[in-house]
Formats: C-alpha cells, structure tokens, sequence
C-alpha cells in the first residue's frame, strides 16, 4: 500500500518509527459510557470466524499491492549496475536525498507509488519514474518533487509529466511550497509523442510553475545532475535555484547537440555547469560542493520563506491539544471489510476505527439511510463525513445536499468514504426524481467551497462516483483501499448489458475479463486515478496529514457557489 517512508539511514536524517507524533492505543473492547450517545457501539466479533475469513481474503490484496511498493521504494532493487554508476559520482539516492531533506524525527508520505505499474511493456517505470509526496522541512509542511535518476536517467515518460502536474496541484491547492531535486535527462525520446504535444504534456509543467508563482506558492530548486532541454526551465523559473558543483548541469541543449547544431564542441561544464551559471549567466543563485550541502542550503531556503509552520494541530490558545484514539483498533478494518464488495457491513463501524474517540454525531439518522452523514473529529480537526451504507437514493441524495450545505455554511472540511454501486434505478426511482435530487448532491458538491478528501473504501461505480466526490471532482487527496473498484458499473452488470445488446457470448466474456482487471485498484492506482492505495488501518494518519496540509498553514477559503438546484 501507499506507505509513510520510514526507512532509516545510516548516513542521512532519521525518521522515528511513528509518524505524526500518534501515541499507540490498546484499542481495547470496552462497553463506551452510554451517557455519551456519539461514541459508535461497534458490534464486530474480531474473534469470530466470519472476521477471520473475510481478514485473510482482504490480506491477500494488501499482500500483493505491499510487494509491489517494496519493489518500488527498496533500493535492492535498483539494478546493481545502475546503482554503482550512481554512487560512484558521489550521489546520493534519489529517497536516502528526502530523507536528508525533511526534519529529523518526521516522515515522508509518498505518493503515486504505483504510478506507472505495467503501463510500458519491458519497460520498467517504478513509481513513474518521479517521486513525489508530503514532507516537514524546517517545520514546514512541503511538496516534494524528485526526478528518480536510477529510472531511465530520470527521463519523463507521459506518466511522469502526469505525476509531476499531480503534485503541483496538490502544491497549489494547499498553499504549500513546492521543493524540486531536479536530476532529469528531459523528456523520454521514444514516448516524445506522447510527452510533448499533449494538454497534458511536458510544457504544461512550466505553466502550471507560472501559475503557482502568480498564486504566491514558493517554488525552491535544487539542481543535482543533469536538467535538460525544457527541463532547464524547472529551476529556471523557480523562486531560488542551487546547484551542485560539478554533478549539476542546465541546459538547453547538451553538448551531442550543440555540437550537431552549430558544429560547436564544448563540456558539459562550461555550457551549463554550476561554476557558469552562478558566476555568469545568474540562473542559479547558490553554488554548493556537495548534494549534502545542497540539501542544508535548500533547509536553509525553506526557513528563510517566512512560512507558518505545521507542528501539529493547535487550539486557539497554541497549546497543542491532546489526540484521542479511536476506541476500536483499526487494524480491525480489514476483517470489516473483507474481500468481496457483495458482503455488507456497517460503514459506521469503519468510521468507528478511523476517528477521534470513536464519537461520530450522526446528522439525520434515520431518513436516507443509504448514506451515512455527521460530524466528527479526525486529529482535533472539525470534519464531516458522507459514508456509503448502499446505493443513492432520491432521500439520501438530498440528505447528502443538505449536509453539505451546513459543512459550507460552517467552513467544516468534508470527507466522502465511497463504498456505492451507483444511483438506484428503476421506474419508482425515475419517478420519485432521482435524476433531479442526485444532481443537487452533484451540484453540493461541486460548491461545497470546502476542502474535500476522499476515500474509496469498496466499490466506487458509476454517477456514484460524481456523487462521492470522485477524482473528476477535485478533492485535495483521494486514496483507494486494496479491495476497491473503479468502473462505470460492475463487471457482471456490464456484461449482462453487452449480452442484451449485441447477443455475442464470447464477447462479453471477454469484456467482463477485461473490466474486471481495469477496476482493480493497481490499475486506477498506475493511472493516478488516486494519490495511492493505503492500508485501511493508516486512513487515519493519511487523513489526519491531508487535513494539516490543507488547514495548518497559507490557507485561502474556495470562492465557489451552488449553481442552480432542480426543485
């Protein structure tokens, strides 16, 4: 699963063992007190073999999608010979550089890890080839960007122009400085077509740079190796650029093709070393000996931002309040859960495991049913979440509207937990208005004005997707749990359909297959139709860092509206 990197290292910053200064909970199965009627009275049996089934089928998931992120983050895996070359130049790893980077005693919560994962045939991209995330530098929480050059010389394939755009959102949405190690040999020449003429090309980096910096989002560049062609333009048009000495270059274009356009032969130094461009042309502003020292230098530049800094979540008083865990221990969720979307379960018994002290003061209890709303705490954050009990109804649509409406009106973030095969259908659905009622939902959500986050914790299937706050709807973060599905509707169901239309059996047999393998959560996950797939029991910490990015520093309210409502 996506993972908090807390990998140590002998030579650089150490990361303690527990991010987010959580203290661990027993999570023991004590009645609560019953004069406090918003703590969940959860009713799960973790000793009973129904539980037992349904974690060992959920584990097999996260065991494969855990495998595939060691292969991604465990330098044993970097080919040896890549490896070696690396070092050699007195380099350090792409990860082990973050890890010097982000303050001792923090972690590095990372992003995208399966981006790119069996997008490219024999082409082997782990994690895109970029590696991006959220760390605290200097007490500031950042946006990391770091080109991976142990992955084809940190060349830009088209996901990797889609993971690098996906962080620069994440920057500017949140207000948080974005911090560039730049080691990138430019765009990768034999997906070029795919890398550069596209909306979502390579160019569209230096745009969306313009835009952060016109929106007052602090941009540092630190220069270790080489920035090529458009490439050059990353530090470029950063707020201060340092450059290493000797390891760093930015050019236009290198010395093969200088030497082809204009018959000059020059190094790769004298054209765009650190030496020139600190000296004479000005594009960098700081020459450092060595990455480490670069790695200080660029510390040193976070401070000197003058940036509100993130330790912890604070009362008004700026003492920092005590966190309650949940009552119920959320390793449990996967037992919840299971495997198989076609098994129901409370959701409340998910948020039970996922907020402060288990309290959760539901908003209208007993009228749309389908969708559970309330008002909760995650880290002493104020939050309201919606929660999928099965499909949207006409009721809980407007229910949905509703609550959303007071979250705006009260500036509360909200929190969608997606578990929904889709708007409910049919003649008495079509006639009690479902069309007109789930568009409200769909319009509340869009001018809900507030930060969203989402979590897709099952099934994520058709307009419930739009209704939920799904990636078309831009929450800050959204997150998939291995067992989840993304698709226009279930592989049976789409089958079914195919069958009535066209009446080929083999054909939708096949489509089915193939539907089937598109909603698994690796697929969406290698697509960055999520910001990773985590383990049920880190939602939590991941929710509570989204909701501090968001909330603990430069913050500026959405200027958004409701358009206008069916009645």
């Amino acid at each position: 699963m996506l993972r908090i990197n807390l990998r140590a290292l002998s030579h650089v910053r150490q990361p303690l063992a527990r991010p987010l200064g959580l203290s661990r909970s027993l999570h023991q199965h004590v009645s609560p007190k019953q004069t406090d009627f918003n703590v969940i009275q959860s009713k799960i049996d973790p000793l009973s073999a129904d539980f037992a089934e349904k974690k060992k089928g959920f584990e097999v998931l996260a065991n494969k999608l855990a495998s595939i992120h060691e292969q991604v983050t465990d330098p044993a895996f970097i080919p040896e010979k890549i490896k070696t070359k690396h070092l050699a130049k007195n380099k350090i790893l792409p990860r082990d550089r973050i890890t010097a980077l982000i303050d001792p005693g923090t972690s590095f919560v990372e992003l995208s890890l399966l981006a790119g994962h069996e997008m490219y045939g024999k082409d082997k991209v782990p994690a895109g080839g970029i590696i991006t995330g959220l760390g605290q530098v200097n007490g500031v929480t950042c946006m990391i960007v770091a080109n991976d050059s142990t992955v084809k010389g940190g060349t830009y394939f088209p996901i990797t122009v889609r993971k690098h755009l996906r962080a620069q959102e994440i920057a500017m949405q949140n207000k948080l400085p974005c911090l560039y190690l730049v080691d990138s040999g430019g765009a990768n020449l034999p997906h070029q077509a795919d890398v550069f003429p596209s909306h979502n090309h390579f160019g569209r980096i230096f745009f969306q740079q313009s835009r952060m910096s016109s929106a007052k989002v602090p941009q540092l560049s630190l220069v270790l190796g080489p920035c090529t062609a458009g490439g050059a333009y990353v530090p470029a048009m950063s707020d201060e650029s340092i450059i290493v000495k000797g390891g760093g270059h930015i050019f236009l274009a290198g010395p093969p093709l200088v030497k082809a356009a204009t018959g000059e032969i020059v190094s790769a130094e004298d054209l765009g070393g650190g030496e020139m461009h600190s000296s004479v042309s000005g594009v960098t502003d700081y020459l450092v000996e060595s990455e480490q020292e670069g790695i200080e230098r660029l510390r040193e530049c976070v401070k000197n931002l003058n940036y509100p800094q993130n330790n912890g979540h604070v009362t008004y008083n700026q003492t920092p309040a005590p966190i309650e865990e949940p009552l119920y221990d959320p390793k449990e969720l996967g037992g919840i859960v299971g495997d198989n979307l076609r098994i129901s379960y409370d959701v409340r018994e998910v948020i039970a495991r996922i907020v402060d002290g288990s309290r959760f003061s539901e908003f209208k209890a007993k009228y749309g049913e389908s969708l559970v709303c309330g008002f909760a705490t995650i880290h002493n954050h104020k939050v309201g979440i919606l929660a999928n009990n099965g499909p949207l109804y006409s009721e809980s649509s407007l229910k949905g509207a509703h609550f959303i409406q007071l979250c705006k009106q009260r500036d509360i973030p909200l929190v969608f937990l997606q578990n929904i095969s889709g708007f409910m259908v049919g003649s008495e659905a079509e006639r009690g208005g479902i069309a007109k009622n789930g568009a409200k939902l769909v319009n509340a959500v869009v001018g809900s004005g507030v930060e969203r986050f989402t979590v897709v914790i099952g099934g994520s299937y058709g307009a419930g997707n739009y209704g939920m706050c799904g990636r078309a709807y831009d929450p800050r973060f959204l997150f998939t749990w291995p067992n989840s599905r993304t698709a226009v509707m279930g592989a049976e169901q789409l089958a079914q359909v195919m069958e009535s239309v066209r009446s080929e059996k083999g054909h939708a047999d096949a489509l089915r297959e193939r539907v089937e393998h598109e909603s698994m959560a690796e697929f969406g996950s290698a697509r960055l139709w999520d910001d990773g797939v985590i383990k049920p029991e880190d939602t939590r910490k991941y929710l509570a860092l989204a909701l501090e990015a968001s909330r603990g520093g430069v913050r500026q309210k959405e200027d958004t509206d409701f358009g206008i409502w069916r009645m």
